[in-house]
């Protein structure tokens, strides 16, 4: 192609063309490939910022003492009610009196403190859930089982008396 370019002189032309059908094309729609370089270029950058925040141990005394606080709460809440028990055993008398106690609390204050643990234990269960790494074999059954029933034949008549199931299987289908 080379000889025949330089013979008939459209190499430079067709290149010229090219190009300008490109800066063109571009005008009008994102360079998709630009745009995956930009976003790894930033990606690397926040990457590489957060690995240099973490690089320097965190000396003192300060940080160290608010790592062991919050290793705290479920050991003592464990700790906590087994020695309820204990104590149950060894002075029932004085159980029943603080267990009457507690009955004198009142009920919304009962959901405030069940609201702080649910959200406190919520919290940690959620962020351990979003940062967990899911197994390739437990994705590729998930996903053929969802191809198998976009792709199942069932009619209609199937989903009647469900139109959500209806949308659904519609909406796999296509």
């Amino acid at each position: 192609m080379g000889m025949i370019d330089r013979f008939i002189g459209l190499g430079q032309g067709v290149t010229a063309l090219g190009s300008a059908a490109t800066g063109m094309a571009e005008v009008f729609t994102r360079n998709a490939t630009r745009k995956m370089e930009l976003e790894e270029e930033a990606y690397a950058r926040a990457i590489g910022q957060l690995g240099q925040e973490f690089q320097a141990p965190r000396a003192g005394f300060f940080d160290g003492f608010v790592n062991g606080l919050n290793r705290l709460p479920r050991p003592l809440l464990a700790l906590g009610t087994i020695g309820l028990f204990i104590y149950a055993m060894v002075e029932p008398q004085g159980f029943g009196l603080r267990m009457t106690g507690l009955q004198q609390v009142p009920e919304p204050l009962w959901w405030l403190l069940g609201a702080i643990v649910g959200f406190y234990f919520g919290a940690r269960e959620a962020h351990h859930f979003r940062h967990r790494v899911w197994p390739a074999s437990q994705v590729q059954t998930s996903v053929t089982t969802t191809e198998r029933l976009a792709t199942a034949r069932k009619s209609d008549d199937d989903f009647a008396d469900n139109a959500a199931l209806r949308d659904w299987l519609a909406g796999l289908r296509e």
